[in-house]
């Protein structure tokens, strides 16, 4: 598939390529395979390179003194990168609870929907998400494949304390909260396992392309699960696949 690339000066220190804005795989595969090309060919000057549904920001240690020589090197990138070259990615299940005590906006997100809560549950965790990006907070993945059933309007207030763990849907989106914050998604559930800890090497081990299948669980079954992660005696379950 052919892209159109809008190519931008971002400050004097960055560049801004462009995709379509839309959200699909597509768009996804374009980004990873430019972005793993743009570390090859920058090992040295250790570029950061940050990632959204449809853009690259390339963020350099040094100033751009020609922008259109740094974008003519960047074409020639992507133009040169092999399209048959493929991502490899992780299967991830990630146990979930629904009780009401842990995802706290069920029960309303049940009724404003008119579904049930077993609808809801068997819902979201029948699809596989695809893990677009990591923003807002670190760990925090931007996942898509929701069921168009379960699209919600984020609310006007947001909570001032989501819980770390916790499962929710804000737009088309469904996403876990890698830490206590503030957020103004909608709360079905939660999960004990921890997606970010900056004492591992990487922080996250999920990364862009990889895939997310949510297991619901007991909560006897979440209460045993944190248990044994306490003891290190629990991972969370990965399949490598191609892209």
């Amino acid at each position: 598939m052919e892209f159109n690339l809008q190519y931008s000066q971002y400050n004097e220190h960055s560049i801004l390529i462009k995709w379509p804005e839309i959200i699909n795989e597509n768009n996804l595969k374009s980004i990873l395979k430019f972005k793993n090309g743009i570390e090859k060919k920058h090992i040295k000057e250790k570029v950061e390179i940050i990632i959204t549904y449809s853009s690259i920001l390339i963020i350099y240690k040094f100033t751009i003194d020609n922008i259109n020589d740094e974008i003519f090197k960047l074409k020639s990138i992507f133009k040169r990168q092999n399209k048959t070259d493929v991502i490899d990615s992780s299967v991830w299940e990630i146990p979930v609870c629904y009780d009401t005590e842990f995802g706290v906006d069920l029960e309303g997100f049940s009724k404003q929907k008119k579904l049930s809560k077993d609808a809801i549950i068997e819902l979201h965790s029948g699809r596989i998400y695809t893990v677009y990006f990591i923003g807002f907070l670190p760990g925090f993945l931007y996942l898509g494949g929701l069921d168009s059933r379960l699209f919600f309007d984020r609310k006007s207030t947001p909570n001032l304390n989501v819980k770390k763990g916790s499962v929710a849907i804000g737009g088309e989106q469904t996403g876990i909260y890698p830490q206590d914050s503030p957020g103004g998604w909608h709360i079905i559930g939660k999960t004990p396992i921890s997606l970010f800890n900056s004492d591992q090497n990487p922080p996250c081990a999920i990364k862009p392309g990889d895939k997310i299948k949510f297991k619901s669980i007991s909560k006897l079954e979440y209460l045993d699960i944190e248990k044994r992660i306490r003891n290190s005696k629990f991972q969370i379950k990965s399949l490598i696949e191609d892209a």
